[in-house]
């Protein structure tokens, strides 16, 4: 497992951010990659930040929850960065992605976000 990963999200709710992010990939708002993200993070429009465990440099995505946990945004993490892409739609991997606008996934997220380690 990854430096950056402290608390490991619980296989069930990476379940249930797959399809998050599938419902709000075609009703909501995602932004997809590290710069897009954190962007996401800095403006406070990211609702959940979502990033890969195995980004290779991890200095890639290690600045990533320092700054969601700076900003009091709730994130976790997805297996693999094929995993990631896929979920939201895309056909090449990706590390990172936070969802703005979730849609009609607006409940399963205060779910997932209920769920997740406190950090």
């Amino acid at each position: 497992m990854a430096g950056y990963v402290k608390n490991p999200t619980p296989d069930e709710v990476k379940g249930k951010i797959a399809e998050a992010l599938s419902v709000a990939k075609d009703t909501g708002k995602l932004r997809k990659g590290v710069n897009e993200v954190t962007k996401s993070i800095e403006k406070k429009s990211a609702q959940l930040v979502v990033i890969a465990e195995d980004v290779q440099p991890e200095e890639v995505v290690m600045h990533i929850p320092i700054l969601c946990e700076e900003k009091g945004i709730p994130y976790a993490f997805m297996t693999t960065k094929k995993d990631l892409g896929a979920a939201a739609g895309l056909i090449v991997p990706t590390s990172s992605i936070a969802i703005e606008n979730p849609g009609g996934a607006k409940e399963l997220l205060a779910d997932i976000i209920k769920r997740l380690p406190k950090k």
